[in-house]
């Protein structure tokens, strides 16, 4: 069972190890907290699988809203410990990367980081999709000059993309948005990555399973300018 909550879409799954059984999303500006697991219930019915039937608990465990993650994160965490069952938290980005199965090109997926920055990570596709850094903050700018450095198309997917893709009009003629459908997070993706970590000895016991935040939160880093400037 898979949940992301790591921006403002919503989204829990079942999957099997070949199908996605059922997967629910929601972007309608709701807070997690009154969603996530009204759609966990929802998704379980429409499945037929009662919770004690799923094996293990995946989730989008960073980057992305601090808010977002914790909420998730603690859902997961909450349900596994009572249930006895391992996590697997799984790269929002590498989610992201997934919705790209059967492109080709450079995957860039990037999610909005407030000021100019975004998350971000690179992929080149194809059949056997290989990951060509790892996720970081980094600024829009910075982003386009890289970019300019590949000559294949460029897909742009996320909650970044748009931003991206208008920040950077004119300068990369190779870049394109991913299909609208494709474009934001989803619990499938998540879940369909989790399953080969599961496979790759990578699932942790729940007081294990932990947030990847990448940067501070705002009001850490607001509080460390107040500390230098003192």
């Amino acid at each position: 069972m898979a949940f992301d909550s790591s921006a403002k879409v919503a989204s829990v799954a079942v999957c099997s190890e070949t199908e996605i059984l059922a997967e629910f999303s929601t972007n309608t500006g709701l807070t997690h907290s009154q969603t996530l697991l009204p759609m966990a219930e929802q998704v379980l019915a429409c499945a037929n699988i009662s919770m004690e039937q799923i094996d293990a608990f995946a989730v989008a465990s960073g980057p992305g809203s601090f808010t977002g993650l914790r909420i998730g994160i603690s859902a997961v965490k909450g349900m596994a410990q009572v249930l006895d069952k391992p996590c697997i938290g799984v790269s929002t980005l590498e989610g992201l990367i997934q919705n790209l199965q059967g492109f080709d090109g450079i995957g860039c997926a990037v999610m909005d980081a407030r000021c100019n920055q975004v998350y971000n990570c690179l992929y080149s596709l194809g059949e056997q999709p290989k990951r060509l850094c790892d996720d970081r903050a980094l600024t829009i700018a910075e982003l386009t000059e890289e970019l300019k450095t590949y000559h294949q198309k460029i897909i742009l997917v996320g909650d970044g993309a748009d931003l991206c893709y208008n920040k950077m009009d004119g300068q990369l003629e190779q870049l394109v948005l991913a299909p609208i459908a494709l474009r934001k997070q989803r619990a499938s993706s998540i879940g369909l990555c989790a399953h080969v970590l599961y496979q790759q000895g990578k699932a942790v016991p729940a007081q294990a399973l932990m947030p990847s935040y990448l940067r501070l939160s705002q009001a850490e880093r607001m509080r460390q300018a107040a500390q230098q400037n003192q």
